[in-house]
Parts: C-alpha cells; sequence; structure tokens
C-alpha cells in the first residue's frame, strides 16, 4: 500500500464516537491547560495553529543539562476528521516534524499511540478519529534558544488537507516546568507502546520466497484476545491484514499478504517495523531481514 501526498484526496469518514479511556486524561490535561493564566508558565507552549479540519500545537519541557528536551505534538481534528498514523494507508500524509532551517538543535525521535484501521469502502486509513498527542525528543535545545518546528500533518474528512505550521516555543530561561506540559507529555509518553517482554515479544519472521507471504511466530500473553498487527514495510507500505493460528510449539502465528513492494526491492539488511495489539496489550519492535 503505497502512500502519497496530494493537495486532496478521498478518505474515511468515521463516526466520531466516544473516546477510548486512555485519551481521557490527554483530554483532561489540555483542557486544563487552557485555564492556567498566561505569563511565563506557558513559555514551554507554541500558540494553537488552525486549519479547516483541527488545530495542532507544540509542548516543550525544559532541557536536561545534555541539551535534551522532552516535549508533544498536539493534534486535534474536528469531530468527524481523521489525522494519521506514521504509516498512513492507502492514502493520507504521515506526519512530518522538522526543525526551521538553519537551527543547530535536532528532532531525535517521535512516537506514537496505538493507531485504528479507518476503512473507506475498499481504501485503508491507519490512523486517529480523535485528538492525539505524539511525544517527541529534541537534542541540542538549551531553554535559552527559542524552538521553531515546522509540522505537517493530514487532517481528513471527506478530502483530505495537509495542515502545515511553523510552531514556536520562545525561549524560557527560568528552565522551570509547568506541571501541566508535565503531566501532558507524561500521560503522551505512557500511551506509545513499549518494546518486547518475556511475556509478549517476537520469536522469529520470514518472508515467504516469493514474497507475498510474512510469517511472524509471537510469544503472547495469556488469555488475551485473538492479536491484530500493524506492519511498516518500505516507506509508504503498511500491512494491516492477519490471519492467527496456533504454532506447534504452542506460540501464535500471524499470516500477513504483503501486497506489491517496490520494484527491484531488496530485502537483505532491511528492517521493517511491527506493532502488535493484544486486548489491552501492545508490543512494538523491528523485523530485522539478513
Amino acid at each position: 500500500m503505497t502512500s502519497k501526498v496530494p493537495t486532496h484526496m478521498s478518505c474515511s469518514t468515521p463516526a466520531w464516537g466516544v473516546r477510548g479511556a486512555r485519551y481521557l486524561l490527554v483530554s483532561a490535561v489540555v483542557s486544563l491547560m487552557s485555564l492556567v493564566p498566561g505569563g511565563p508558565a506557558e513559555a514551554a507552549s507554541s500558540e494553537w495553529a488552525v486549519n479547516e479540519g483541527g488545530r495542532m500545537r507544540l509542548i516543550l519541557l525544559p532541557a536536561n543539562p545534555e541539551g535534551v528536551r522532552q516535549g508533544a505534538l498536539v493534534i486535534e481534528p474536528k469531530p468527524g476528521w481523521i489525522t494519521y498514523w506514521k504509516e498512513p494507508g492507502d492514502v493520507g500524509i504521515p506526519p512530518a516534524i522538522t526543525p526551521a532551517a538553519g537551527q543547530s538543535y535536532t528532532v531525535d525521535a517521535v512516537d506514537f499511540p496505538v493507531p485504528k484501521v479507518l476503512m473507506n469502502g475498499e481504501m485503508i486509513d491507519v490512523g486517529y478519529d480523535h485528538p492525539v498527542t505524539l511525544p517527541l525528543v529534541l537534542k541540542d535545545a538549551p531553554n535559552e534558544t527559542g524552538v521553531t518546528l515546522s509540522a505537517f500533518v493530514g487532517v481528513c474528512q471527506n478530502i483530505c488537507i495537509p495542515f502545515q505550521a511553523d510552531l514556536v516555543v520562545p525561549p524560557d530561561a527560568s528552565g522551570v516546568a509547568n506541571p501541566v506540559e508535565t503531566a501532558l507529555v507524561a500521560s503522551a509518553r505512557a500511551q506509545v507502546p513499549p518494546g518486547p517482554s518475556p511475556d509478549f515479544h517476537v520469536i522469529a519472521h520470514q518472508l515467504s520466497a516469493d514474497k507475498k507471504q510474512l510469517l511472524v511466530r509471537l510469544k503472547m500473553p495469556g488469555g488475551e484476545q485473538p492479536p491484530k498487527a500493524f506492519v511498516s514495510g518500505p516507506s509508504g507500505h503498511v500491512f494491516v491484514e492477519s490471519t492467527a493460528s496456533q504454532g506447534t510449539d504452542g506460540e501464535t502465528v500471524l499470516t500477513l499478504p504483503i501486497g506489491k513492494l517496490p520494484k527491484k526491492y531488496v530485502l537483505a539488511g532491511k528492517q521493517w517495523g511491527i506493532l502488535v495489539v493484544s486486548g489491552k496489550r501492545a508490543m512494538e519492535t523491528v523485523l530485522a531481514f539478513d
């Protein structure tokens, strides 16, 4: 499934629905932020950028002694709109967060909570039909230096609208963390799927010789629901259809059909991402190919 970035394109139009419990804390924290009076305590936040489909803003916490700053991009689609995961599906716009030109600080990492598969006929979108907060890490970003990040995301309803904004967080010489912003970033970080654990990890994986099927053997937590998988393969490709079966040694075997890969694609040396969700548990890791 290949994602492109056209100016307008069709996308899912899911019902707004009730937010899951794991998003209630984020929503409460965002609401609290509107009650915090203006002044130095708000210096680690950008203004809201607004477009037809929603709004977004940047939160940054004070730097540690090494110049590393934790933060988050808050994206709030309007009711009935969606925004996208790191691999958006058949069509859509993956989020991109980059420093302003000529700046020395860098975006070291951007993380994502568990997305949804959002169907629009036969087309598949992978993303969020509710407000979402993406935790991020900046390097070489001292408090005394203002930060400008360019955020480029997609927000979609009947059409998909590219949403680009330069989000500016002014210098904050005090280096004092706002407790509300600290709670928001911590909540966002808590929603990021953890890595492998002794009771939930990939045992082995293999792509068939004809490159039509991916087999993944998993150690799974007992008593959980059948797993769902999101496999991000080559850039622009995400595979979300899978069937689960029981392996000979009691492990869970996921079989994922693989669509057409890029022409002359060389698998050796590549790494694909995999996110596995089972009930209330999730695990994210990489699949390395020799």
